[in-house]
């Protein structure tokens, strides 16, 4: 932290002392306030729940959806943790054809929203698709084929959009092993699959819980893409009681049920990982990757190609097919006469959004160096909690809370808060504001760390204030960081669909709400070129970090990127 000084008159003699900065703290508690306060509501609703409430759920659907929520997350979490790992530990510890561009290609969908990928792959494995078409007619009209709209349908799914989180930071994990552990266990008589599963993935195990966390969030958040698949969740039931019964009441408290369940199962993973502590006492190369020949390195090679091929490749490639494009022989894309209008409507949101997030960020990083103490640092970690929570929580705590402002602000004249969040977009950003301000804070941080403390010292010996601080020497030395902020939030932005859809006024279409709409009328051609847009703006980060890794020669490179989580990774832990 740095240290904050201020030079005394001549009666001090000169010295320098600390001096407390209370308008700075302010600040970054008001700026922390924005993502705790929606949290914090529903919070208070799940302890004075109604028993009148929960009784009407008992009664209906909701022991169903909590059997069918475990359900998908079981199947999410071991699906993740199988083939993240798994890619993970054939790219690190084996050498093969293609290894080196492989290995940050696996990356790439992550880009691939689920809710995307779902309808491409309801539309080719649907009993009216292709692929069942195509078996009817060789094997007859009774050919078995697994049932699509199922629990197993949008597990596989979310797997393939979401293991990009375990095989990430598995392969930070393994890749740090010195290679005098798995030496040492070779010479103990273990074959190197005993070796992997018995001394490296133990020791992986940390950063396997934390993927496995952050997929378990994932999945829990979402209600797009299990609506596809006919698979109704906890999520799934918010989103329908609170836009089919417009019941405040029963959506909070589901709400509330939805973040003890995330609470939950951030204590499971904490519970997982116990009080062992992994250590890395001897330095080194890492696991030294073993060469496979012949038939064995194009398998592997061809089993990291099928994986993307299936996630990103075939769904890309039918996307570009129905969008419209000339190139691609489509028949329905550019001339979607709302297509601009929702392209609008998302960059407005997400330029509006990125810009109050840098700001908010700033003010936080900023202010824990100016006014320093531990209120405010625990501020500042406060001031990340909405990434840490379920979208659908954060929405309705914004929705309740501006309800909440109704009475006392009709009773002073101004006029109700009602409107604020079902006639304009206020309700949409300060709900994302509160979820992706974690992002820019995260980017800006990392940049902050790296300045020179005796520069901020410099500049307050010299009597310059905290805001000049920040205007004349943090701001023109962070410009990169502001950038790289803005860009990862807008990304963010634009993709989002659950806290858009619960909030967004009445006529109000992003493209992520467009692509939910035309898919669940199964109108795959008309939100193909919405979804194609979403892809391509979600694949930039991807991409600069597949280009950065590879001007250096060789794995060493790759391995320190890994150093440096991408801040989806970061903000999760």
């Amino acid at each position: 932290m740095t240290p904050v000084i201020q030079l005394v008159g001549q009666r001090g003699r000169g010295r320098c002392r600390y001096v407390p900065r209370p308008g700075w703290r302010a600040a970054v508690l008001a700026a922390a306030a924005v993502p705790v306060l929606p949290v914090a509501v529903i919070a208070v609703e799940t302890l004075t729940p109604s028993p009148a409430v929960w009784a009407q759920l008992w009664d209906t659907r909701l022991p169903a959806m909590l059997a069918t929520t475990a359900a998908l997350l079981v199947v999410a979490g071991l699906g993740t943790l199988a083939l993240g790992t798994g890619l993970a530990w054939l790219v690190t510890a084996h050498d093969f054809p293609g290894r080196q561009t492989l290995s940050w290609l696996l990356v790439l969908p992550i880009a691939m929203p689920a809710y995307i990928l779902g309808f491409v792959f309801l539309a080719l494995l649907d009993h009216a698709g292709p692929a069942q078409t195509a078996l009817r007619t060789v094997f007859g009209p009774d050919v078995w084929f697994p049932e699509i709209r199922s629990v197993l349908g949008a597990g596989v799914v979310l797997t393939l959009t979401l293991y990009p989180y375990v095989y990430l930071l598995a392969r930070s994990a393994i890749g740090e092993h010195a290679a005098a552990t798995v030496d040492v266990a070779r010479t103990l008589g273990l074959s190197r699959w005993r070796t992997a599963t018995r001394v490296v993935l133990p020791l992986a195990r940390p950063s396997l819980a934390a993927g496995g966390a952050l997929v378990a969030m994932e999945t829990l958040t979402d209600f797009a893409t299990v609506q596809y698949f006919n698979v109704e969740t906890v999520s799934v039931g918010i989103y329908r009681i609170w836009n089919g019964m417009l019941d405040r009441g029963a959506a909070s408290e589901l709400a509330g049920l939805v973040l003890v369940i995330a609470l939950a199962l951030l204590a499971g993973e904490r519970l997982l990982r116990g009080r062992a502590r992994y250590h890395q006492s001897t330095g080194g190369r890492g696991v030294a990757p073993v060469r496979l020949t012949g038939w064995r390195g194009w398998l592997a090679t061809g089993g990291c190609v099928g994986v993307l091929a299936a996630a990103v490749g075939i769904p890309t490639l039918q996307l570009l097919a129905w969008s419209g494009l000339p190139a691609w022989g489509g028949q329905a894309g550019l001339a979607q006469g709302r297509f601009v209008i929702n392209l609008a409507n998302s960059g407005l949101l997400a330029a509006v959004t990125a810009g109050l997030c840098v700001a908010l960020a700033l003010v936080v990083a900023h202010g824990t160096r100016m006014a320093g103490g531990s209120v405010t640092r625990r501020a500042a970690r406060l001031s990340m909690v909405g990434y840490a929570v379920p979208g659908v929580i954060l929405a309705v705590g914004v929705l309740v809370l501006f309800t909440g402002l109704d009475a006392p602000m009709e009773a002073v004249g101004l006029p109700g808060a009602r409107p604020l969040v079902t006639g304009t977009l206020m309700g949409v950003v300060v709900a994302y504001v509160a979820r992706f301000v974690a992002v820019a804070y995260g980017a800006l941080d990392a940049g902050a760390e790296r300045l020179s403390p005796s520069m901020t010292m410099s500049a307050l010996a010299l009597r310059a204030s905290g805001t000049r601080v920040l205007t004349r020497v943090h701001l023109p030395l962070l410009r990169g960081g502001l950038g790289v902020a803005a860009v990862l939030v807008a990304i963010d932005a634009i993709k989002e669909l659950p806290m858009v859809l619960l909030l967004r006024p009445f006529g109000f279409e992003s493209l992520s709400v467009r692509v939910w709409t035309l898919a669940g009328e199964s109108l795959w051609a008309q939100a193909a070129l919405p979804a194609l847009v979403i892809v391509a703006v979600s694949a930039v980060p991807v991409v600069v970090l597949f280009r950065r890794s590879t001007t250096g020669p060789g794995m060493p490179a790759l391995a320190a990127a890994d150093d440096s989580p991408p801040p989806h990774q970061a903000v999760g832990r």
